[in-house]
C-alpha cells in the first residue's frame, strides 16, 4: 500500500461519514444557495476536499464541523464569483412555486416563503444555528460540537435568531 493512501478503515470510515452527512449538508447548502444543482455540486466537492485532506496524512478532529466548514466556506466562495443575488432572483430561478392544487397546501406554502425570506434576512450567526435546528434537526448540542462552540451559546443565539423572525413576521402583519 502506498505510502499517502488512507487505510481501509479509513475509506470505510468515510463512506459510513457519507451515508450518514450527505443529506443534511444538502440540505443546509440547499437552503444557503436555494439551487439544487450549486448544492449538490457543493456537496460533492465538500466530501472531495475533505477526502483528500485526510488521504494526504492529516488528522481531523470534528469531521462533521469540518464538512460544514468546507461546505460554508465553499458557498462563501461562489457568492463571490457571482456576487451577492436577492432572494427573489433565487427563488425564480430554482423554481420554488408549487402549482397550486388546493388553499391549505398554498396557504401553506405561502407561510413557509414568508418563514425562508426572514430567515434569510437574518445574520448568518443566527440564520446558520436555525437551520441545522430545524432543518437538518440537530440538537444544540450536536450544533455546539459541529461549531465548536458551547451548548449554551448555541441555544442563546438559536433562541434570539427566533425572536428576531417573530418581531420581523409581527412587523409585516401589522
Amino acid at each position: 500500500m502506498a505510502e499517502n493512501q488512507p487505510s481501509t478503515k479509513k475509506t470505510e470510515e468515510f463512506i459510513t461519514l457519507y451515508d450518514e452527512m450527505a443529506d443534511q449538508l444538502f440540505r443546509h447548502c440547499f437552503f444557503k444557495v436555494s439551487n439544487r444543482e450549486l448544492a449538490l455540486d457543493i456537496v460533492q466537492e465538500t466530501f472531495t476536499r475533505t477526502w483528500e485532506y485526510i488521504a494526504s496524512g492529516k488528522e481531523v478532529n470534528n469531521v462533521k464541523g469540518f464538512l460544514f466548514k468546507v461546505a460554508n466556506n465553499l458557498i462563501i466562495d461562489e457568492y463571490r464569483k457571482k456576487k451577492v443575488v436577492s432572494l427573489e432572483s433565487l427563488q425564480e430561478q430554482s423554481g420554488f412555486d408549487a402549482p397550486v392544487q388546493d388553499h391549505k397546501k398554498t396557504m401553506f406554502n405561502v407561510e413557509v416563503d414568508t418563514m425562508l425570506t426572514h430567515i434569510n434576512k437574518l445574520d448568518d450567526k443566527y440564520k446558520e444555528v436555525i437551520l441545522m435546528r430545524y432543518i437538518n434537526d440537530y440538537s444544540p448540542k450536536e450544533i455546539a460540537h459541529i461549531l465548536g462552540e458551547s451548548e449554551n451559546a448555541v441555544s442563546v443565539r438559536i433562541n434570539r435568531g427566533i425572536k428576531k423572525v417573530q418581531e420581523m413576521l409581527n412587523l409585516a402583519t401589522k
